[in-house]
């Protein structure tokens, strides 16, 4: 099997005021609710007691999700099938998260191909969890984006995103029926000791 990472571990080392996250180099904010979130860096909280990623609610009702994203050129992985693993922990998630991949093409409102693991989502509280999202990269893509989301509230910490080309034998997790387009947006350094 090829294998071919992007330089691009979620690791975080930036300073933080209590309740007040920094970003990560090259993540923004999106999202639906993005103002009904704390976003960025929390520090010595990684799975090896390094930085991680979070995502945390600061309201105690929300309608829409908030996610901390990036966004990358296709170019390496044009025609090839590429999975995204990360690790994901949770508290008091009441709604739903997980990772998130997408694949544009330009001039198009609709994904190539899409995976935000909202038939597998990561609920309540949970210990690091390793996700993976698989999905094709066609050779008309312009555009790959990914993250992390928080649907509700609660909190989520995101660690090690590792992405890597895999043969057609390694099954594509693309789901074709998402509703909400917003949660279509997405990054690729992940790197969050920078």
């Amino acid at each position: 099997m090829k294998t071919n990472f992007l330089k691009s571990v979620l690791i975080i080392g930036t300073t933080l005021a209590l309740l007040s996250f920094d970003k990560p180099s090259g993540w923004f904010n999106a999202g639906s609710k993005p103002q009904s979130y704390e976003m960025g860096i929390d520090k010595g909280v990684g799975q090896s007691g390094k930085n991680a990623a979070t995502i945390k609610s600061k309201d105690s009702k929300i309608d829409g999700f908030g996610t901390l994203m990036q966004q990358c050129s296709p170019e390496k992985y044009l025609g090839k099938r590429v999975r995204m693993t990360g690790y994901v922990k949770s508290e008091n998630v009441a709604t739903w998260a997980g990772l998130w991949l997408r694949v544009d093409q330009s001039g198009s409102q609709q994904p190539l191909s899409f995976d935000n693991m909202e038939n597998r989502p990561i609920k309540g509280t949970t210990d690091w969890k390793k996700c993976e999202i698989v999905l094709d990269v066609p050779s008309n893509a312009s555009l790959i984006a990914f993250g992390a989301l928080l649907a509700g509230t609660g909190q989520i910490w995101f660690d090690n995103i590792t992405f890597e080309i895999v043969d057609n034998s390694v099954q594509t997790t693309n789901n074709k029926n998402v509703k909400d387009s917003a949660t279509q947006s997405g990054p690729t350094n992940l790197d969050f000791e920078k």
